[in-house]
């Protein structure tokens, strides 16, 4: 008769087994999980607990409203264009941003004299304050002294000074460059971190097979790169959803909506016609919005899947 333990003894021990381990680390982990409680569990609650009550323009919340602020936010006329707003916005920032850190990554790979100063460079956009940023580029578009519309001007692109941040439409965009110009370089060294885990030796394997640069970029390089892009793309689309302070600040002072995406909609409504509940129930919506669109890309992409 055998000795080995049965399935039915070794379950109940793997179990123990893998609560003794929570139980070790849960210590170390406290930290982090109260953080994420204060931070983001608890906001996020008490934003979905708003979104459900009637609460009037001096915080005074008359209780449950059931869905009446989720109606008020469908029943909005500029709506449709906010939202398609948003969805040009998030495709096209994080779109662009990705095909050029992926050129700018493979030139960053390569030795080459100056190669840490330019990495230190590149990141600046990034660290520095967006707010301050985007100020610069408001100033750099001005008509009648920035610097970017002279440049424009001298060489040729426009005729004359062109009010960029006066238009809705070139504001919008406008807004859209200052995004990736300031997503590029995170986006960059993600990439980047992901192109310095393949081996060299990998490389050589598929050029002694006969493959050209292409088909190795294209058949071993891109599939390897699937997780750091997949890192890259999620984060990315997080923070271009819930810019705010690019298009408030290049943005704001245009009337109307159709400059706006539902970031910039929610504090409008915060600010402008006090509905904090209303605001909520918006923010509910972007929030699962964002999941969906996560939860799509990580089926549709499966960046953790082995090749």
């Amino acid at each position: 008769m055998s000795d080995a333990p049965s399935t039915v003894d070794v379950k109940p021990r793997k179990r123990k087994a893998r609560r003794e381990t929570t139980l070790q680390a849960l210590p170390w982990l406290a930290p982090a999980l109260i953080l994420i409680g204060g931070v983001v569990i608890y906001p996020a609650g008490y934003m979905i607990y708003t979104s459900f009550r009637d609460i009037t323009r001096f915080g005074t919340d008359r209780g449950w409203a059931g869905w009446t602020n989720y109606e008020a936010v469908f029943n909005l006329a500029h709506l449709p264009k906010v939202f398609l707003n948003t969805g040009v916005w998030v495709v096209g920032v994080v779109a662009v941003s990705i095909a050029l850190s992926m050129v700018l990554a493979q030139f960053l790979n390569k030795r080459f004299p100056g190669r840490r100063v330019v990495r230190l460079v590149i990141i600046v956009p990034w660290a520095a304050s967006v707010v301050m940023t985007s100020t610069i580029f408001v100033y750099g578009l001005d008509p009648f002294y920035g610097i970017i519309n002279r440049l424009l001007t001298d060489v040729g692109l426009i005729s004359e000074p062109y009010g960029f941040l006066k238009n809705a439409t070139a504001g919008f965009f406008s807004a859209a460059a200052v995004a990736v110009f300031v997503s590029v370089p995170f986006t960059t060294f993600v990439i980047l971190s992901g192109l310095q885990t393949i081996s060299d030796d990998t490389l050589e394997a598929a050029q002694i097979d006969g493959a050209s640069r292409t088909q190795t970029y294209w058949q071993v390089v891109f599939p390897m790169l699937r997780p750091a892009l997949a890192v890259a793309t999620i984060i990315n689309v997080i923070n271009v959803f819930n810019s705010l302070p690019i298009l408030r600040t290049m943005t704001g002072a245009i009337p109307g909506y159709d400059a706006d995406t539902t970031t910039t909609l929610t504090f409008k409504i915060i600010q402008a016609d006090r509905q904090i509940d209303t605001a909520s129930a918006l923010s509910v919506i972007n929030f699962l919005v964002v999941l969906v669109v996560i939860g799509v890309y990580l089926r549709v992409v499966r960046p953790m899947r082995e090749d």
